[in-house]
């Protein structure tokens, strides 16, 4: 019986660091402002599947997004402004809307090499828009 008692102490006393370290991971990376939740598809798979919640952030000329259930400080993806080609919207298709945010629409963005999906609201995209218009006129891109 005691043992069984000492296993559940364990184990809230895990589930309640785990809570705190998520709050002071995500305070840390939201501390300078400009973050946003963003939702990204980490594999090519069909509509609904592949997406990963997360944070995404602007740091210069880079956005950078982040897991939100990762203990990770470093972004998983980063992105730089000069990068970005082309940028188109579209409603979530199939199981999106389950896997993604509420409210959010999906951002297909045109890289060199690759296009990249974000789920965003249409506030963070106007943010997301200003950003990129914002480089400065030698490296600015056009849509």
């Amino acid at each position: 019986m005691r043992t069984v008692l000492e296993l559940v102490g364990v184990c809230c006393l895990a589930a309640v660091l785990l809570i705190i370290a998520f709050a002071c991971r995500r305070r840390w990376i939201s501390r300078d402002g400009g973050t946003f939740d963003c939702s990204l598809q980490l594999a090519e798979k069909d509509h609904g599947r592949g997406w990963a919640l997360g944070l995404a952030r602007y740091v210069g000329d880079d956005l950078q997004w982040f897991r939100v259930f990762s203990l990770a400080w470093w972004p998983k993806l980063i992105v730089n402004r000069r990068q970005l080609e082309g940028v188109t919207t579209r409603r979530p298709m199939g199981n999106e809307p389950l896997v993604t945010y509420a409210g959010h629409v999906i951002v297909d963005a045109e890289l060199r090499d690759r296009t990249v999906h974000f789920a965003m609201t249409e506030e963070a995209l106007t943010g997301v828009l200003a950003w990129m218009e914002s480089a400065p006129p030698s490296t600015q891109t056009y849509l």
